[in-house]
């Protein structure tokens, strides 16, 4: 029997290393909340959660390797036109899903249309980037067995089953 796993429910605030705002829960009435060992949230950050209590509130810096990896100059491609949905209308920042060569589901931005051809990058938005979390631990429970048994919380700030 595997050992029971904790929810954790946090309130955040994301920036990136500029300082620049890039996302927040506390614009929301429920706190985020993940399953502790589930690869919900970036490593670094759950590895720091995992020392924090109910009440606690820090500063989480977190390095690009240890969030979104460092870019990977081989995903910035150039691909024809042609071969891409909507060809016509494709502006810089769209963004699209894709097969990649084992058959994964890849997501693709557009950095610049040119002409008959486009850079795209499948790298994540976020990839190089260091990032900082300042978090507030609002609470930490025991997972129930129907989430252990789904991989993800439940009910408020996690997921909801219908």
């Amino acid at each position: 029997m595997t050992a029971t796993k904790r929810v954790i429910s946090f309130h955040y605030t994301l920036t990136d290393s500029s300082g620049e705002v890039i996302d927040t829960s506390r614009d929301s009435d429920a706190p985020f909340s993940y399953l502790e060992g589930m690869s919900q949230i970036i490593p670094g950050l759950e590895k720091a959660m995992a020392l924090l209590s109910v009440g606690d509130q820090r500063k989480i810096e977190v390095a690009a390797a240890d969030a979104y990896g460092v870019a990977d100059e081989q995903l910035v491609v150039e691909v024809p036109r042609e071969k891409l949905p909507n060809s016509e209308e494709l502006a810089e920042g769209d963004q699209f899903q894709a097969n990649g060569p084992n058959g994964e589901m890849l997501l693709f931005r557009v950095l610049e249309v040119m002409g008959e051809s486009v850079k795209l990058d499948g790298n994540h938005p976020l990839a190089g980037e260091d990032l900082t979390f300042d978090v507030e631990v609002m609470a930490i429970r025991d997972a129930t067995p129907e989430e252990m048994a789904h991989g993800h919380a439940h009910g408020a700030g996690g997921h909801h089953h219908h």
